[in-house]
């Protein structure tokens, strides 16, 4: 009797410490900036995106709150996978942090949707290029829940009247562009 009183104890906290964990990321998620999100615009052949980015805006998330400079280098692997590392300096700090991961293509006829991990194998999450210039030269990544959203060029610092060609696309795609971090690259 004690035996199965201690099991039932066990599951019960077990499962509010699952309950408090799937709140607490439910709640320290961003806000929706686009409730309608688009499919991607047009394929995207992965031996031309891979590379390095770097980041001109983004919607401010948790994992990269108060990082500058921000770059993401994407590398073809065997098999199809795509090796990520994404990298940037946390304010006041002159120390590059960076996070690696993994992608594998989601969508193979267009190849435009990926699902991405950087925790291991238990969380995916999905990345969407929603488009990209015709050169690979900038793209605009967002995923289905439009909560996230990343605009990138192959340039650090380009004209700013590319990044305002690129902010009204973002606008045209139905992001609330205002909402959007502009990201330094000093």
């Amino acid at each position: 009797m004690k035996q199965s009183t201690a099991i039932k104890i066990a599951t019960g906290v077990a499962a509010a410490a699952i309950g408090g964990l799937f709140l607490y990321s439910r709640a320290t998620r961003p806000p929706v900036i686009n409730p309608t999100v688009p499919q991607p615009a047009k394929p995207v052949d992965l031996a031309r995106y891979a590379g390095t980015w770097f980041e001109l805006a983004r919607h401010e998330n948790k994992f990269q709150k108060g990082l500058d400079a921000v770059t993401a280098e994407y590398t073809l692997e065997d098999g199809g996978k795509v090796a990520i590392v994404n990298s940037g300096i946390r304010a006041g700090e002159n120390e590059r942090v960076a996070a690696e991961g993994h992608a594998i293509v989601a969508d193979e006829e267009t190849g435009a949707k990926l699902k991405v991990s950087f925790f291991g194998p238990l969380y995916t999450g999905d990345y969407w290029v929603l488009d990209h210039g015709d050169n690979y030269d900038w793209s605009i990544v967002g995923e289905p829940s439009g909560r996230y959203l990343w605009v990138l060029s192959r340039e650090p610092r380009p004209a700013p009247a590319t990044l305002q060609a690129l902010l009204d696309h973002v606008e045209a795609l139905g992001y609330d562009r205002w909402a959007l971090r502009i990201t330094r690259q000093d």
